[in-house]
């Protein structure tokens, strides 16, 4: 007989080719044991998807303030020289104590510890700090859009507190900012008064030693002007009308001693030579400008708030719908995986007894 004229079920079916009719009939004589298994493996994940602590999650989203918001810090800026702080300035000082660990530590001691503590039933700082840093974070969600927002967000089994601790958080940050900026304006302040007042004691110095100049002038003048018996001023002409040889230089002698020495009477008794220093006045008013810039915190806002956080309705975990969908799918591949291991070792035992 021509092999190629053989009949088909001359050739004997490879044992290792899957019947997938047969597969499914199985399957199907089994389907018993998957719905068994499907049923607990979605009854577990139920149970943990509603007997789960349920967490919340809200937040708030802040921006930099407005220009009119940080005025108090610019009270002096235009006419004292004083350095005039942005709105990026002080957004930058803003955002170092948002996200600065001492910060929230410092939060964390005075208002979440003893919740913790109480809450999670262990006093070990270490694993509460821990716990803490995953319930409280600071980001910017969208830098590439967005880049001056940034969002403060709690998760915890509280709504009530998960809300409190946002605001509270954003409020800290906010007051240690205007703590900061407060003490960077005095500082300010400080240096350019400090400068102010170099200026003023150089000019009483200065014109103090102006005036002992002018003593000893008059002295050697008042000399020449008796040793001459000049007594009344002669006729001071001058060719070029330049007078101040007469008034401070070699010819002073000639207004004669008379003269001279009601000159030197008066500053020698000159206790005080401040009428006689021009820029004095105004180095004082600056001073005294200075001295009365005050800034008030309740007159400066270093941020915007974008969203204020709200007490959540509704837990972000557990995931209820997915967590029972992914048992119902775990559960039926559980099943379908059971039953293929069950017919292929019922399969083994029906061939050792052939």
């Amino acid at each position: 007989m021509d092999p190629e004229q053989a009949p088909r079920n001359a050739y004997p079916v490879c044992s290792d080719e899957i019947d997938l009719v047969e597969l499914f009939q199985n399957l199907w004589q089994q389907k018993l044991l998957i719905m068994a298994i499907t049923v607990v493996v979605t009854a577990v994940a139920a149970a943990y998807a509603f007997l789960s602590t349920p967490v919340y999650e809200t937040k708030a989203g802040v921006l930099p303030p407005q220009l009119s918001d940080i005025a108090g810090y610019n009270l002096g800026g235009k006419e004292d020289a004083l350095k005039r702080f942005t709105v990026n300035d002080v957004y930058a000082v803003f955002k170092t104590n948002l996200m600065s660990v001492s910060l929230k530590r410092t939060f964390f001691h005075d208002t979440s510890l003893p919740v913790l503590a109480t809450d999670q039933g262990a006093k070990e700082q270490k694993r509460l700090w821990v716990r803490f840093s995953e319930i409280l974070k600071v980001k910017a969600p969208d830098k590439k859009n967005r880049p001056d927002l940034y969002e403060v967000m709690v998760e915890y089994k509280s709504p009530e507190i998960a809300a409190e601790w946002v605001n509270l958080y954003i409020n800290m940050a906010a007051e240690k900012t205007r703590h900061d900026m407060y003490e960077n304006v005095r500082a300010e302040i400080l240096a350019k008064t400090q400068v102010i007042e170099r200026q003023i004691d150089a000019l009483r110095i200065t014109a103090q030693k102006r005036r002992e100049d002018r003593i000893v002038r008059l002295r050697d003048a008042l000399v020449v002007a008796e040793a001459i018996n000049l007594d009344s001023p002669s006729v001071i002409t001058s060719s070029d009308g330049d007078l101040s040889p007469f008034v401070d230089g070699n010819l002073m002698y000639m207004r004669g001693a008379k003269a001279i020495r009601a000159e030197l009477a008066v500053l020698e008794k000159r206790e005080n030579d401040d009428p006689f220093i021009s820029e004095l006045r105004d180095l004082e008013n600056q001073l005294d400008f200075l001295g009365k810039i005050d800034v008030n915190p309740d007159d400066v806002s270093v941020f915007t708030l974008d969203s204020r956080a709200e007490v959540p309705e509704t837990p972000v975990k557990p995931k209820r719908v997915i967590i029972l969908a992914l048992g119902m799918i775990l559960g039926g591949m559980l099943g379908v995986l059971a039953a293929l291991v069950r017919s292929m070792l019922v399969r083994r035992s029906s061939a050792r007894s052939v």
